[in-house]
Protein backbone atom coordinates (compact mmCIF):
# COMPACT_ATOMS: atom_id res chain seq x y z
CA UNK A 1 0.00 0.00 0.00
CA UNK A 2 1.26 3.51 -0.82
CA UNK A 3 1.13 5.37 2.48
CA UNK A 4 0.83 8.68 0.62
CA UNK A 5 -2.17 7.70 -1.50
CA UNK A 6 -5.32 9.70 -0.92
CA UNK A 7 -3.71 12.05 1.60
CA UNK A 8 -5.35 15.49 1.79
CA UNK A 9 -3.10 18.32 0.74
CA UNK A 10 -4.21 20.84 3.33
CA UNK A 11 -1.68 21.91 5.93
CA UNK A 12 1.37 21.91 3.64
CA UNK A 13 3.93 24.46 4.83
CA UNK A 14 4.17 27.72 2.88
CA UNK A 15 7.97 27.88 3.13
CA UNK A 16 10.11 25.22 1.50
CA UNK A 17 9.79 21.92 3.37
CA UNK A 18 13.50 21.28 2.76
CA UNK A 19 16.40 22.81 4.68
CA UNK A 20 19.65 24.02 3.11
CA UNK A 21 21.38 20.64 3.27
CA UNK A 22 18.56 18.78 1.57
CA UNK A 23 18.25 21.50 -1.06
CA UNK A 24 22.00 21.42 -1.79
CA UNK A 25 21.93 17.71 -2.62
CA UNK A 26 18.71 18.06 -4.61
CA UNK A 27 20.38 20.83 -6.65
CA UNK A 28 23.42 18.61 -7.23
CA UNK A 29 21.22 16.20 -9.24
CA UNK A 30 19.05 18.88 -10.87
CA UNK A 31 15.95 17.99 -8.87
CA UNK A 32 15.50 21.02 -6.57
CA UNK A 33 12.50 22.56 -8.33
CA UNK A 34 10.69 19.26 -8.70
CA UNK A 35 11.35 18.25 -5.10
CA UNK A 36 10.06 21.58 -3.82
CA UNK A 37 6.73 20.73 -5.47
CA UNK A 38 6.79 17.16 -4.14
CA UNK A 39 7.69 18.21 -0.61
CA UNK A 40 4.77 20.63 -0.37
CA UNK A 41 2.41 17.79 -1.25
CA UNK A 42 3.70 14.90 0.87
CA UNK A 43 5.25 16.45 4.01
CA UNK A 44 2.61 17.43 6.52
CA UNK A 45 2.42 18.88 10.02
CA UNK A 46 -0.21 16.30 10.95
CA UNK A 47 -0.74 12.57 10.62
CA UNK A 48 -3.28 11.39 8.05
CA UNK A 49 -5.79 8.83 9.28
CA UNK A 50 -3.83 6.07 7.57
CA UNK A 51 -0.77 6.80 9.71
CA UNK A 52 -2.82 7.18 12.88
CA UNK A 53 -4.09 3.64 12.34
CA UNK A 54 -0.66 2.33 11.36
CA UNK A 55 1.40 3.24 14.44
CA UNK A 56 -0.77 1.36 17.00
CA UNK A 57 -0.18 -1.87 15.06
CA UNK A 58 3.58 -1.83 15.63
CA UNK A 59 5.54 -4.01 18.09
CA UNK A 60 8.53 -1.65 17.95
CA UNK A 61 9.52 1.81 16.77
CA UNK A 62 12.85 3.23 15.63
CA UNK A 63 13.88 6.45 17.41
CA UNK A 64 16.54 9.05 16.66
CA UNK A 65 17.57 11.34 19.53
CA UNK A 66 20.38 13.74 20.45
CA UNK A 67 22.08 13.57 23.86
CA UNK A 68 23.40 16.48 25.92
CA UNK A 69 26.80 16.33 24.24
CA UNK A 70 25.24 16.76 20.80
CA UNK A 71 25.82 13.13 19.82
CA UNK A 72 22.97 11.58 17.87
CA UNK A 73 21.81 8.01 18.49
CA UNK A 74 19.45 5.59 16.79
CA UNK A 75 17.63 2.92 18.76
CA UNK A 76 14.79 0.42 18.58
CA UNK A 77 12.21 0.39 21.37
CA UNK A 78 9.61 -2.36 21.69
CA UNK A 79 6.13 -2.57 23.16
CA UNK A 80 2.99 -4.62 22.85
CA UNK A 81 0.99 -3.36 19.85
CA UNK A 82 -0.97 -0.37 21.07
CA UNK A 83 1.94 1.27 22.91
CA UNK A 84 1.75 3.97 20.22
CA UNK A 85 -1.56 5.83 20.00
CA UNK A 86 -2.70 8.97 18.22
CA UNK A 87 -5.32 10.92 20.20
CA UNK A 88 -5.56 13.45 17.34
CA UNK A 89 -3.72 14.15 14.06
CA UNK A 90 -1.16 16.46 15.69
CA UNK A 91 0.00 14.13 18.49
CA UNK A 92 1.35 10.63 19.08
CA UNK A 93 1.32 9.09 22.56
CA UNK A 94 4.39 6.91 23.17
CA UNK A 95 4.04 4.55 26.14
CA UNK A 96 7.66 3.65 26.76
CA UNK A 97 9.38 3.71 30.13
CA UNK A 98 12.94 4.89 30.60
CA UNK A 99 15.78 2.67 29.34
CA UNK A 100 18.92 3.56 31.34
CA UNK A 101 21.21 1.36 29.23
CA UNK A 102 20.09 2.96 25.97
CA UNK A 103 22.30 5.95 25.03
CA UNK A 104 19.40 7.41 23.02
CA UNK A 105 17.23 7.64 26.13
CA UNK A 106 19.06 10.79 27.29
CA UNK A 107 17.76 12.60 24.21
CA UNK A 108 14.09 11.93 24.95
CA UNK A 109 13.58 14.64 27.56
CA UNK A 110 10.82 17.22 27.75
CA UNK A 111 11.02 19.61 24.79
CA UNK A 112 13.60 17.55 22.87
CA UNK A 113 13.33 17.09 19.12
CA UNK A 114 13.29 13.42 18.10
CA UNK A 115 12.61 11.40 14.98
CA UNK A 116 10.46 8.28 14.75
CA UNK A 117 10.29 5.63 12.08
CA UNK A 118 7.40 3.22 12.16
CA UNK A 119 8.26 0.17 10.08
CA UNK A 120 6.41 -3.13 9.66
CA UNK A 121 9.00 -5.60 8.50
CA UNK A 122 6.40 -8.27 7.70
CA UNK A 123 4.47 -5.92 5.36
CA UNK A 124 7.34 -3.60 4.31
CA UNK A 125 5.31 -0.49 5.21
CA UNK A 126 7.09 2.47 6.77
CA UNK A 127 6.10 5.96 7.85
CA UNK A 128 8.16 8.76 9.36
CA UNK A 129 7.23 11.17 12.11
CA UNK A 130 9.47 13.92 13.46
CA UNK A 131 8.51 16.17 16.34
CA UNK A 132 8.97 17.32 19.92
CA UNK A 133 8.63 15.51 23.26
CA UNK A 134 5.89 16.80 25.56
CA UNK A 135 4.52 15.60 28.89
CA UNK A 136 7.53 13.38 29.64
CA UNK A 137 6.91 10.95 32.48
CA UNK A 138 8.28 7.63 33.70
CA UNK A 139 5.65 5.90 31.57
CA UNK A 140 6.38 7.69 28.29
CA UNK A 141 5.63 10.95 26.52
CA UNK A 142 3.51 12.67 23.90
CA UNK A 143 5.07 13.73 20.61
CA UNK A 144 3.99 16.98 18.94
CA UNK A 145 4.04 16.39 15.18
CA UNK A 146 6.39 18.63 13.18
CA UNK A 147 6.72 16.47 10.07
CA UNK A 148 4.81 13.42 8.88
CA UNK A 149 5.38 11.53 5.63
CA UNK A 150 5.40 8.05 4.14
CA UNK A 151 8.24 6.13 2.49
CA UNK A 152 8.33 3.42 -0.16
CA UNK A 153 9.15 -0.23 0.73
CA UNK A 154 12.47 -0.25 -1.14
CA UNK A 155 15.16 -2.56 0.35
CA UNK A 156 12.99 -3.64 3.31
CA UNK A 157 13.54 -7.37 3.83
CA UNK A 158 10.45 -9.30 4.92
CA UNK A 159 10.73 -10.57 8.50
CA UNK A 160 8.20 -12.10 10.89
CA UNK A 161 8.43 -11.17 14.57
CA UNK A 162 7.69 -12.89 17.87
CA UNK A 163 8.04 -11.83 21.50
CA UNK A 164 10.38 -13.84 23.74
CA UNK A 165 9.60 -12.04 27.01
CA UNK A 166 7.25 -9.37 28.30
CA UNK A 167 7.71 -6.15 26.36
CA UNK A 168 8.49 -4.15 29.50
CA UNK A 169 10.85 -6.73 31.04
CA UNK A 170 14.43 -5.44 31.36
CA UNK A 171 17.22 -6.84 29.23
CA UNK A 172 19.01 -9.72 31.00
CA UNK A 173 22.45 -8.21 30.33
CA UNK A 174 23.90 -4.75 30.94
CA UNK A 175 25.00 -2.48 28.12
CA UNK A 176 28.67 -2.72 27.22
CA UNK A 177 30.94 -0.01 25.84
CA UNK A 178 33.24 -1.14 23.03
CA UNK A 179 36.69 0.42 22.49
CA UNK A 180 36.15 0.75 18.73
CA UNK A 181 35.74 -1.31 15.59
CA UNK A 182 39.38 -1.44 14.51
CA UNK A 183 40.62 -4.98 14.00
CA UNK A 184 42.05 -5.98 17.39
CA UNK A 185 45.80 -6.34 17.58
CA UNK A 186 48.24 -7.81 20.05
CA UNK A 187 47.82 -6.73 23.65
CA UNK A 188 44.04 -6.29 23.47
CA UNK A 189 42.27 -8.19 26.29
CA UNK A 190 40.66 -11.34 24.97
CA UNK A 191 37.11 -10.41 26.01
CA UNK A 192 37.39 -6.97 24.37
CA UNK A 193 38.83 -8.47 21.20
CA UNK A 194 36.00 -11.01 21.04
CA UNK A 195 33.37 -8.29 21.48
CA UNK A 196 34.89 -6.15 18.72
CA UNK A 197 35.11 -9.09 16.34
CA UNK A 198 31.48 -10.01 17.05
CA UNK A 199 30.42 -6.42 16.32
CA UNK A 200 32.36 -6.47 13.07
CA UNK A 201 30.69 -9.73 12.02
CA UNK A 202 27.26 -8.24 12.68
CA UNK A 203 28.00 -5.20 10.51
CA UNK A 204 29.65 -7.18 7.72
CA UNK A 205 26.71 -9.57 7.46
CA UNK A 206 23.94 -6.99 7.87
CA UNK A 207 21.28 -6.35 5.27
CA UNK A 208 19.52 -3.75 7.43
CA UNK A 209 20.45 -0.90 9.76
CA UNK A 210 18.96 2.41 10.85
CA UNK A 211 20.59 5.84 10.86
CA UNK A 212 19.72 8.96 12.86
CA UNK A 213 20.80 12.49 11.95
CA UNK A 214 19.85 16.06 12.75
CA UNK A 215 20.18 19.68 11.67
CA UNK A 216 20.08 22.88 13.71
CA UNK A 217 18.70 25.28 11.12
CA UNK A 218 16.18 27.28 13.08
CA UNK A 219 14.41 24.72 15.25
CA UNK A 220 16.29 21.42 15.57
CA UNK A 221 15.07 18.68 13.26
CA UNK A 222 15.94 15.06 14.03
CA UNK A 223 15.38 12.25 11.57
CA UNK A 224 15.82 8.49 11.62
CA UNK A 225 15.67 6.29 8.55
CA UNK A 226 16.09 2.74 7.25
CA UNK A 227 18.99 1.52 5.15
CA UNK A 228 18.92 -1.86 3.46
CA UNK A 229 20.60 -3.92 0.79
CA UNK A 230 22.07 -7.32 0.12
CA UNK A 231 23.69 -8.79 3.25
CA UNK A 232 27.19 -7.32 3.39
CA UNK A 233 26.27 -4.09 1.56
CA UNK A 234 28.12 -2.02 4.19
CA UNK A 235 31.90 -2.05 3.83
CA UNK A 236 33.86 -2.10 7.10
CA UNK A 237 37.53 -1.17 6.84
CA UNK A 238 40.26 -2.53 9.10
CA UNK A 239 40.42 0.82 10.90
CA UNK A 240 36.72 0.63 11.79
CA UNK A 241 35.40 3.09 9.18
CA UNK A 242 32.06 2.16 7.61
CA UNK A 243 31.34 3.00 3.95
CA UNK A 244 27.70 3.00 2.89
CA UNK A 245 26.34 3.27 -0.67
CA UNK A 246 23.43 5.55 -1.50
CA UNK A 247 21.27 4.47 -4.42
CA UNK A 248 18.38 6.03 -6.31
CA UNK A 249 15.53 6.77 -3.90
CA UNK A 250 12.82 9.30 -3.18
CA UNK A 251 15.25 12.24 -3.42
CA UNK A 252 14.17 13.65 -0.08
CA UNK A 253 17.77 13.43 1.18
CA UNK A 254 16.64 13.97 4.78
CA UNK A 255 19.55 11.92 6.13
CA UNK A 256 22.26 13.10 3.74
CA UNK A 257 21.07 16.70 4.02
CA UNK A 258 21.44 16.60 7.79
CA UNK A 259 24.87 14.98 7.46
CA UNK A 260 25.95 17.70 5.04
CA UNK A 261 25.08 20.40 7.57
CA UNK A 262 26.56 19.00 10.78
CA UNK A 263 28.60 15.90 9.95
CA UNK A 264 27.18 13.68 12.71
CA UNK A 265 25.23 10.46 12.61
CA UNK A 266 24.05 7.64 14.84
CA UNK A 267 23.72 4.07 13.58
CA UNK A 268 22.05 1.01 15.05
CA UNK A 269 22.51 -2.52 13.72
CA UNK A 270 19.91 -4.92 15.11
CA UNK A 271 20.77 -8.57 15.58
CA UNK A 272 17.41 -9.94 14.49
CA UNK A 273 18.23 -13.44 15.77
CA UNK A 274 19.17 -12.44 19.33
CA UNK A 275 17.45 -9.10 19.93
CA UNK A 276 20.81 -7.39 20.44
CA UNK A 277 21.50 -3.81 19.37
CA UNK A 278 24.84 -2.37 18.24
CA UNK A 279 24.59 1.40 18.61
CA UNK A 280 27.19 3.91 17.42
CA UNK A 281 27.56 7.68 17.32
CA UNK A 282 30.24 9.46 15.36
CA UNK A 283 31.29 11.62 12.43
CA UNK A 284 30.32 11.24 8.80
CA UNK A 285 31.48 12.59 5.46
CA UNK A 286 29.57 12.44 2.17
CA UNK A 287 30.88 11.73 -1.32
CA UNK A 288 28.51 13.23 -3.90
CA UNK A 289 30.55 12.35 -7.00
CA UNK A 290 28.64 9.49 -8.70
CA UNK A 291 31.78 8.25 -10.45
CA UNK A 292 33.63 7.80 -7.16
CA UNK A 293 30.55 6.24 -5.55
CA UNK A 294 29.90 3.78 -8.38
CA UNK A 295 33.57 2.77 -8.46
CA UNK A 296 33.26 1.71 -4.82
CA UNK A 297 29.72 0.26 -5.01
CA UNK A 298 28.17 -0.84 -8.30
CA UNK A 299 25.14 1.30 -9.11
CA UNK A 300 25.63 3.74 -6.23
CA UNK A 301 25.01 7.44 -6.92
CA UNK A 302 26.61 8.67 -3.69
CA UNK A 303 28.32 7.19 -0.67
CA UNK A 304 29.09 8.19 2.88
CA UNK A 305 31.73 7.19 5.39
CA UNK A 306 31.07 6.87 9.10
CA UNK A 307 33.73 6.89 11.82
CA UNK A 308 32.29 5.81 15.18
CA UNK A 309 33.48 7.57 18.33
CA UNK A 310 31.16 5.93 20.86
CA UNK A 311 29.94 2.34 20.54
CA UNK A 312 27.48 0.49 22.78
CA UNK A 313 26.54 -3.20 22.53
CA UNK A 314 23.29 -4.17 24.25
CA UNK A 315 22.82 -7.93 24.24
CA UNK A 316 19.17 -9.07 24.09
CA UNK A 317 18.08 -5.45 24.39
CA UNK A 318 14.81 -6.22 22.62
CA UNK A 319 12.13 -8.74 23.65
CA UNK A 320 11.64 -9.50 19.96
CA UNK A 321 13.12 -11.99 17.53
CA UNK A 322 12.65 -12.06 13.76
CA UNK A 323 12.77 -14.77 11.13
CA UNK A 324 13.74 -13.78 7.60
CA UNK A 325 11.01 -14.67 5.10
CA UNK A 326 12.50 -13.10 1.97
CA UNK A 327 15.11 -10.59 0.81
CA UNK A 328 14.03 -7.49 -1.11
CA UNK A 329 16.79 -6.45 -3.50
Amino acid sequence: MDDRAGIPQGGAPEASPWHAGEQAIQRSIGAAERMDEVGRKVIRRFMPEQHRQFFPQLPFVVVGAVDGAGDVWATLRAGEPGFLQSPDPEHLSVQLGRAPGDPADAGMEEGAAIGLLGIELHTRRRNRLNGRVRHRSAQGFVLDVDESFGNCPQYIHVRDFSFTRAADAPAPEAARLLPGLRLPGAGIPADSAAAVLAARRLIEGAGTFFVASYADQGARRVDVSHRGGAPGFVHLAEDGTLSVPDYTGNRFFSTLGNMLLNGRAGLVFPDFASGGLLQMSGEVEIELDPQIASAAFAGAERLWRFRPRRIVWRAQALPLRWELRSLTL
